[in-house]
C-alpha cells in the first residue's frame, strides 16, 4: 500500500516537473502564456521606441521644410561611403540575427552561438565607423549650436536659428540615439550569446533570442530611414 502511494507521489511528482520547466518563472501557468506576456511586452517597448524616434523624424522634416537649401549644402559634409558602408553592416548583421533565431527554434545552439557571434562583430563595426565619423565632424567643427566653428560658415554665426548648426544638432541627436540603441543592442546579444553557449536554450525555449532579434531588427529598420534621409539628401 506505501510503495502505490510512493509512486503514486513520485509520478505527480514527475508531471509537474514537466508541467513547469525549469526556464518558465514561477507567476506564470504555463510556457506559452509566458512567452505570449513576453513577446507582448517586447511589442509595446518597440512601439515606443518608434514613437520617440517618429518625434525626431518629424523634426527633421520640419528643419528641412523651413530651410530645404541649407540642408542641401550641409549634407555634403556627411560622408556617404562610411554611412553606406555602415548600412551594409547593419543590414547583414539583421540576416545573421534572424538566422540566430531560426537556428534557435530548431533546436541548434551552436548554430546560434555563431551567428549571434557574428552579428555583434557586425554591430561594433558599425560603432567603428560611426567613431570615425565623429572624429571628422569634430575635428573640422562640424557640430551643433555654439560649438560649431565660426570659420565653417565664413564666420556669420550670430543668430544661429536655422543655420548649418541646427542641421548637425538634428544630425548628432538622431544618429548618437540611435549609436546608443546599437550599444545597448551589443550587450543584449552578448548577454544572448553566453545563455546561449550555457545551454539555456532549446527548441522548445527561445522567446528572449527571438526578443533581443525583434530590438536589432528595429535598429537595422531605423537606420534604413536614417541613411537616405541625413546622408542622401535631395
Amino acid at each position: 500500500m506505501s510503495t502505490a502511494v510512493d509512486a503514486g507521489q513520485h509520478a505527480e511528482a514527475g508531471h509537474s516537473h514537466e508541467a513547469h520547466p525549469s526556464y518558465l518563472q514561477h507567476h506564470f501557468d504555463n510556457p506559452q502564456q509566458q512567452e505570449g506576456a513576453a513577446k507582448l511586452g517586447m511589442w509595446l517597448f518597440l512601439a515606443t521606441e518608434l514613437l520617440m524616434f517618429s518625434g525626431l523624424f518629424l523634426a527633421y522634416f520640419y528643419m528641412r521644410s523651413q530651410y530645404p537649401d541649407m540642408v542641401q549644402e550641409y549634407h555634403e559634409h556627411l560622408n556617404k561611403w562610411l554611412g553606406g558602408l555602415n548600412t551594409v553592416f547593419l543590414i547583414t548583421s539583421s540576416f545573421t540575427m534572424a538566422m540566430a533565431v531560426r537556428a534557435a527554434q530548431i533546436g541548434k545552439p551552436r548554430q546560434s552561438a555563431s551567428m549571434l557571434l557574428i552579428t555583434i562583430v557586425f554591430a561594433i563595426g558599425f560603432m567603428v565607423v560611426k567613431y570615425f565619423e565623429y572624429s571628422a565632424k569634430i575635428e573640422h567643427g562640424l557640430l551643433p549650436g555654439d560649438l560649431f566653428a565660426e570659420h565653417v560658415a565664413g564666420g556669420v554665426q550670430s543668430g544661429w536659428y536655422g543655420g548649418p548648426q541646427l542641421f548637425f544638432g538634428i544630425y548628432f541627436l538622431m544618429t548618437g540615439l540611435h549609436g546608443l540603441h546599437v550599444v545597448i543592442g551589443i550587450g543584449l546579444l552578448f548577454w544572448i550569446y553566453l545563455k546561449t553557449k550555457r545551454g539555456a536554450f532549446s527548441g522548445n525555449y527561445y522567446t528572449p533570442v527571438e526578443n533581443v532579434g525583434l530590438y536589432w531588427h528595429l535598429v537595422d529598420l531605423i537606420w534604413i530611414f536614417l541613411f537616405p534621409l541625413l546622408y542622401l539628401v535631395k
